[in-house]
């Protein structure tokens, strides 16, 4: 709400607070002007004591300029009794208050506002998101080194039955022959044993 005005003041109302939480913030500062003025300024200041310039425009009736602190990133823009200023990329830090300065440059006399109430402008931290650290070597060459090994183990494990089978299996036939010729005493030829069976050596069992 602006109350009327003498001729050549100014009057600056602005949204006492700003909760920025995607770190764009959109701050309008209306104004009421009763005067011959034809080129103006308007500029948002930052802090108590409005030390900080955040950005600027200036226009009269064939052109238009605007440029911002290189802080921040801060356009202006006017229209009827207003002036819109656009921040984005806001960060925490960047949290304070902020004022509206209105400036009559041209004709004389020169003019500006008292200092308005300000809008406090809260910006709100980005909440930090937490990556899973990635593995150095992609899954599908795990899977596939896995599963080559695999294989080979296997493959390992088969060879290694079957040779232990085949030995096993030539052990058996081996151990299984035995000579079983009879064999005869010397000189007993004529006892009962058979003509062909080998004659049994005694002499080396005697003492």
């Amino acid at each position: 709400f602006l109350p009327s005005l003498s001729e050549n003041k100014i009057l600056v109302a602005q949204h006492p607070l700003l909760i920025v939480a995607n770190q764009t913030a959109t701050l309008v500062c209306n104004y009421k002007y009763n005067g011959t003025g034809k080129e103006f300024r308007a500029s948002l200041h930052k802090g108590t004591d409005s030390s900080v310039e955040v950005c600027f425009i200036s226009w009269n009736t064939t052109k238009t300029s605007s440029n911002s602190n290189k802080e921040f990133n801060c356009q202006g823009d006017h229209d009827k009794d207003k002036v819109i200023f656009n921040l984005w990329n806001m960060n925490a830090n960047q949290t304070d208050i902020y004022f509206c300065k209105i400036e009559v440059m041209y004709p004389p006399p020169y003019v500006y506002n008292e200092k308005s109430n300000g809008t406090v402008i809260h910006v709100k931290e980005t909440p930090t998101q937490i990556q899973e650290p990635q593995s150095a070597i992609p899954l599908w060459i795990l899977a596939t080194v896995t599963g080559i090994l695999a294989f080979y183990s296997m493959l390992i494990t088969a060879v290694f039955i079957n040779y232990w089978q085949k030995s096993k299996k030539n052990m058996y036939h081996q151990s299984d022959y035995m000579n079983m010729t009879p064999r005869h005493p010397p000189y007993q030829k004529n006892k009962g044993y058979p003509s062909y069976a080998p004659t049994r050596d005694y002499t080396a069992y005697r003492s």
